[in-house]
Order: C-alpha cells, then structure tokens, then sequence
C-alpha cells in the first residue's frame, strides 16, 4: 500500500479544538466533535491516516489484537468492510483506514505532513498558538493531543554505526516503499514484537537472518486463519455483544480473566485450561489466564512452565531452545507485553538462522561491513533495529509544549509523571491527550481505548460548553491522588520485577515507575464516571 497523496489543508481561523495525530483516536475525536458542531481541525507527521499503521510497513508487522475487536464499533463502518486475515497485516490495516476516511469524510479535516514542533499558551486570550515545522502557527482555544505509546522511536548509542556502509532501519522508521530482504543477510537486533516479526519474516527468504537477543520474547501462539466474505457475514452479528463487552474487560477486549486462582486448582484442570488458552491463540493466555497469574509467584510459575513446554517441543537444538525459553525465567510472565507469533521459533531450526545471546556475546561495534561481537566480524547487508520506543510519554516530550511557567514536559515529569485521569496535567491548560500517560494504554486494545477515552474528552468538551467554561486545568492534589493509586496497585503485582518499556526502564534517565493505568478498563471508566458526576472533580474549571 501506498500514501494517497493527500494535499495540506490551510488552518485560517481560529479552532475550538486543534487534534493532534491521525490514528484511531485522533480520527475518532474528529469525527465525534465534528458532528457536535464543534470547529476542529486534526495535524499529523505522516502522509495519511492511520497513525501508528502508517508508520508500521517493515516486513512482517501484524495486529496482535483479533479483528472482530481490532476496528471501530460503528456499523456503519463493521457492517460493511471484509477483513482478510484474523490478524490483519499492516497493509489491510492501512486499506481499513482509508475505507474509514472515505466513509466517514475524515480527511477534508486533516493536514497531513505537518509534524508540530512547539507550543506557546496565551492566559488572557484563554487559547495555544501551536506551531509546526513549515506552516504557519494555528489558534486554537483547545489542544488534544493523541501521539500513542510507540511515536519516539529509541536507537541505542552503537560504536562506530556511522561507519557501517549497508541499510539500517529501526522498525519504528521503516521506509514506507519497503526494503528488499530476499538474497541479503539481515540482522536483526532486539526481540520486542517487532524484531519477531520481521526475523520470522526475513528468515523466509534472506541469505541469512542473525537475531540478536538480549532477554528472550515469551511470544504466544497467534493462531492466524484466512478470512473469507463468508467468514464475515457469520462473524458480523456477534460483533454487537463484542463490542459490549469491551468495557467490562481488563484490557478492553471481549474476554476477560479466568475468576479462579491457578494454585487453588488441581494439575490436571490447570493444564487443561493452559491447553484451551493456548489453542484459542492470541492474548488469550496472557489476558484471560488465571486471574493470579500476575500477581503470585507460584502462579505465575505454572504459566511460565506450559509456555517453556511448548517452545522446547517446536525448536531441535536444545540448547538453542534453553535460549529461547530458559529454565529461569527472564522475568515472570506476563508483565511485559507478549508477542504473537506464527514460525518464530521454527526459523531456529534453519541452516540459515542464527541466534546471538547479548548477555553472552555482546555487541561490541559496527565497522563497514558489519557487527563485531567478541566471536569476531559478522558482515551484513540490512541491519533491523527492533530496539522500541520512549514508550508512552516520548510523543509528548518531544513536542516543546509551554506550561504556564515555562517548562515542557520533559521538564515537568523529570521526577515522574504527574496526571488527572491520565489527560491532563497541571500548568499546561486546556491542553489535553488521549492514549497517553497514566491511561490504560499499554494495557488495553487500542480502538477500545480510542472510542472509551474519546468519549470522555468529548463528554468533557461538551460539559464545558454548556457551563460556559474556558479553562480546564489538572488539579495537583488530584495529580498526587491518581499517582499514588496507581504506584499502590502495581506494588501488589509482580511487573516491577521485569525491565519493561512499561516502567520506561529501557531510556537511560527516565523514571522507572508504571506509565499506565495498571488497575484495568472498568475501574478506569469507574473513575471517570466518579470524577464527570461530581463536576469533572480534580479538574480546575472556569
């Protein structure tokens, strides 16, 4: 798939409300404040829809999220488009947001190609004036920004990369007409989801393919199927209850966890509900396991054990295979995100693959040609960098957003990040986010969270209008509040024991605390509803 060449739309009057980025949330805001008659208008870097999906097109990017729950809730868009695969690739994903724009005349409201770079907040005109790289600034009296977890790449500091002379890419980056794999050798660097995916990708029909492993991906079976117009129509009438469903589930999606702890059952039962988790595919042995598996020990051992079974009984070198699934776990189960997977770890059993533990044999530097480790020169043609994000809170603080007292973000969450419901926070008025810090995020399925979170922010603008209220403002005692429950319930889990992007250990001088809401959906839209009863209570408002 490729762009459709979109031209810019000129901003020339002042907006009610300026939306940053085009993927689910941001078109879904657009839409939704659009129909109430709000002026809005939406910027994105890219050259189209999609967001994240615009940017993802490196070989093998996939949606590890099942499509009846993978797509917008309105019918008007589910009752008609025909999904390919259970788990589209990131061309379908792009073919269903150009669908989305059309059906919905979304991209009349959108200037594309616009990344903004700063923004200056006016106190006696109660508006930002924002300003991006190329254009001339806009006004607007509210700004919603929804930049995802994943829009900062992060590229560790190699010795010598500027030496290296063949293709290197990080995943995050991948140039959007492709690169070519067949024939060459590849390397590919980081074992995140999409290091799975482009290894078991380019190991199809790559010379070579060398992964370079730091700590082994507890990948989980994707159980991919082939979709037919027939497959659709029978899936078409239970997507209601689906969607229903969304919000009564930790992570937004239409299961939830097994309301039984793993060690309180026999053996034989445990096994036996492993097994049916297992085969179901996808996040159902993550999300809707055991509902201790995350938070005792001894559960989480159980999982962790099946999980190592299944990847021994599929690699032939076993001491490959001790690399890939350790009898010590790496970390437990659970609390960093999985990877799906299809052949993963099938492509380890060919002539042409490679394994290299960083931990054992780290990467030294780049020379011309290749990678030095200490087992000597490894020359390559591609280099892949699957080496993540500044998750989570790298979209905003890399904008240069002012607060009321001159700091950007960066600034203001040097010690932690500080948020009222995970969309606002003190000195920075009137500006909001969606799918950002201190929201479900990272834990929940993304146009769940698009449509759950967006209804909020619109509801809020909506609220205001009606009071006359021009200034919305986090309250720093509320702040204090949803830090201090959110830090209290991750304690009782077992994810501070594993160096996760969820705690943004991977960036040298960030905090290490949870970037999300841990506690899950429904207690997520509790308190949101707790907060909108009591007139938006730990938002200052006038």
């Amino acid at each position: 798939m490729t762009a459709r060449g979109h031209q810019n739309n000129s901003i020339n009057d002042k907006l009610d409300v300026l939306l940053i980025g085009a993927g689910f949330t941001g078109l879904y805001q657009l839409y939704q404040l659009r129909k109430r008659g709000y002026r809005v208008h939406l910027i994105d870097a890219g050259k189209d829809v999609g967001g994240i999906w615009h940017w993802n097109c490196y070989p093998g990017a996939r949606v590890d999220s099942h499509y009846q729950i993978y797509q917008y809730s309105m019918p008007e868009l589910w009752q008609e488009y025909e999904w390919k695969e259970a788990y589209p690739d990131w061309a379908q994903m792009q073919d269903y947001f150009y669908f989305v724009d059309k059906k919905l005349s979304l991209s009349k409201d959108i200037t594309f190609n616009t990344r903004v770079q700063s923004a200056e907040w006016d106190e006696a005109a109660r508006e930002w004036t924002v300003r991006c790289v190329g254009h001339q600034p806009v006004k607007a009296r509210f700004v919603i920004a929804n930049l995802g977890f994943g829009a900062k790449p992060f590229t560790p500091k190699f010795e010598g990369i500027d030496r290296f002379k063949g293709e290197f890419y990080h995943t995050g980056l991948w140039p959007q007409e492709g690169v070519k794999l067949a024939g060459k050798r590849v390397a590919v660097i980081g074992t995140g989801a999409s290091g799975v995916q482009v290894a078991q990708e380019a190991a199809l029909d790559a010379a070579t393919v060398t992964v370079f492993q730091r700590t082994p991906n507890l990948a989980l079976q994707m159980q991919q199927k082939q979709l037919t117009p027939e497959d659709n129509a029978t899936e078409r009438p239970n997507l209601p209850a689906a969607f229903e469903r969304r919000g009564q589930c930790f992570g937004g999606f239409d299961f939830d966890f097994v309301p039984q702890n793993a060690v309180d059952v026999t053996e034989e039962q445990r096994n036996e509900t492993y097994e049916k988790l297992w085969n179901a595919g996808g996040f159902r042995f993550w999300l809707g396991n055991f509902q201790d598996t995350v938070f005792d020990q001894e559960s989480n051992d159980h999982a962790y054990a099946f999980w190592r079974r299944k990847v021994h009984a599929r690699v032939k070198d076993p001491k490959v295979a001790e690399k890939l699934a350790p009898a010590k776990a790496p970390h437990p189960f659970g609390t960093k995100r999985p990877s799906l997977e299809q052949w993963y770890y099938e492509i380890f059993n060919q002539d042409n693959v490679k394994l290299v533990d960083m931990k054992e044999t780290p990467i030294l530097h780049f020379t011309e040609r290749g990678i030095v480790t200490a087992e000597g020169e490894m020359e390559f043609d591609v280099v892949a960098v699957a080496t993540g994000f500044d998750a989570v809170t790298g979209g905003l603080t890399s904008v240069d957003f002012r607060s009321t007292d001159g700091q950007n973000f960066k600034q203001k969450w040097a010690n932690g990040v500080r948020t009222h419901l995970g969309v606002a926070t003190q000195g920075f008025p009137n500006l909001l986010f969606g799918y950002g810090p201190q929201s479900p995020c990272g834990f929940c399925n993304g146009p769940t969270s698009a449509e759950y979170q967006g209804n909020l922010l619109v509801d809020l603008m909506d609220y205001m209008r009606a009071q006359n209220i021009t200034r919305i403002e986090a309250e720093p005692e509320a702040q204090e509040t949803w830090r201090d429950l959110i830090a209290g319930f991750w304690a009782t889990t077992l994810f501070p024991l594993a160096n996760s992007w969820y705690t943004g250990v991977n960036i040298p001088g960030k905090v290490v605390e949870s970037l999300n809401f841990p506690l899950g959906l429904p207690t997520y839209l509790a308190k949101v509803k707790e907060s909108a009863d009591n007139g938006y209570a730990g938002f200052k408002l006038d």
